[in-house]
């Protein structure tokens, strides 16, 4: 027998410790996000799946031989209406989705067809499979899963990249003009009184920042008529504690300060030398005429190269904002299967008629955009 051909027993762990040690030398060496680290699987599953209602649906995948952890594909059952779907946990907060395993551990599962089939139904029984907010091709989930190749999405993620020192990045990723009105704000902005920018450094400080972000987003957010997702007491409670659970690690959270009080904050996510920003909060009320976004921004940069980060990611969304900061746009991916009848008619709607697409979304509760608020810089 071909042992690459029946290497791995796949199974259901529904009660698996995303805290743990192998799962911590799994996602370490996997070619997984920020948004698959420890921490934040935790956050999902022990905070917000109970919260909303959803079921876990861990797939796990060790080697026969030796039990050790090779593959973990954190998914969830929802049911949305009388819509049953099958969803990565993802639950609004995740940018970027992946299964934790190596590349080469994924090109080998696709090579034990007992493995595949087992993935697949396990999986099963679904009205509508949806993965979306793939970042690239690398690992090509659709695959495994025997679903329809992958298409793009309507939207796109931004990152730039970080050189060796903050007069080069701003040089190579800011329009000169753009430079000189920043440094015009900054020094208004000075003006203004005692002015200091940090990151967090201990649990309190970040109780403060997260507490002061929610006040300062609501208004925004709910003006704009899309609400915030800190509003509502379970997400918050998840940001809350991935916050205080990975700072040092997996979490870094800025703040802007005057006279002590805190008027912007800026929440990301480290990994692989790469900080996302998942999310912000800034006094515009207070600062108008300052650009206080962008100015944080800037010295989240400043701040990232000088501990030796190679990109500062601002993840999904198509927001101008960060085109001047030499953020350059890559595309995005999802992957959707239908699996009855029902999930066929709903697929279809959402992809068609404009007006059947929004009854469609009324009926299930289903979005084909992210439903993460963007970050914004204004």
């Amino acid at each position: 027998m071909d042992n690459r051909k029946d290497a791995f027993d796949i199974r259901i762990e529904n009660a698996f410790d995303f805290l743990s040690d192998e799962y911590a030398a799994l996602f370490h060496g996997s070619v997984a996000t920020a948004f698959q680290h420890p921490v934040w699987l935790h956050g999902i599953y022990s905070k917000l799946v109970p919260a909303v209602g959803a079921q876990p649906l861990v797939v796990i995948a060790r080697y026969r031989k030796s039990g050790a952890l090779a593959m973990v594909l954190p998914l969830l059952r929802v049911r949305r209406g009388p819509i049953r779907t099958v969803e990565f946990a993802d639950l609004r907060v995740s940018d970027y989705i992946a299964p934790i395993c190596t590349t080469n551990v994924f090109g080998d599962l696709l090579r034990d067809e007992n493995a595949c089939q087992q993935i697949r139904r396990l999986v099963r029984p679904f009205d509508l499979m949806r993965i979306p907010k793939l970042p690239d091709g690398r690992i090509p989930i659709e695959n495994l899963l025997g679903a329809p190749r992958r298409v793009a999405m309507n939207f796109n993620a931004y990152s730039t990249v970080l050189p060796d020192t903050f007069g080069e990045w701003q040089a190579n990723a800011l329009d000169r003009s753009y430079q000189k009105e920043l440094a015009k704000k900054y020094r208004q902005l000075q003006k203004k009184g005692k002015l200091d920018f940090s990151c967090c450094d201990h649990s309190t400080s970040v109780a403060d920042a997260m507490e002061v972000m929610k006040k300062l987003r609501g208004p925004r957010f709910q003006a704009q008529g899309d609400g915030d997702l800190l509003q509502r007491p379970e997400y918050f409670d998840f940001y809350a504690d991935v916050a205080t659970r990975g700072l040092g690690s997996l979490v870094r959270l800025y703040t802007m300060t005057m006279d002590g009080k805190v008027i912007a904050a800026v929440l990301g996510l480290c990994h692989g030398g790469s900080v996302a920003i998942i999310m912000s909060a800034f006094d515009i009320a207070g600062y108008k005429k300052q650009s206080l976004g962008a100015l944080t921004f800037e010295q989240v940069a400043r701040d990232c190269i000088e501990r030796g980060d190679r990109v500062l990611d601002f993840t999904i969304g198509d927001e101008s904002y960060k085109r001047l900061f030499g953020a350059r746009p890559s595309p995005m991916w999802s992957v959707t299967e239908a699996g009855s009848m029902a999930g066929s008619v709903a697929l279809l709607a959402l992809r068609r008629a404009p007006w059947i697409k929004l009854a469609a979304k009324r009926m299930t509760g289903l979005r084909l955009l992210p439903m993460r608020i963007s970050t914004g810089a204004r």
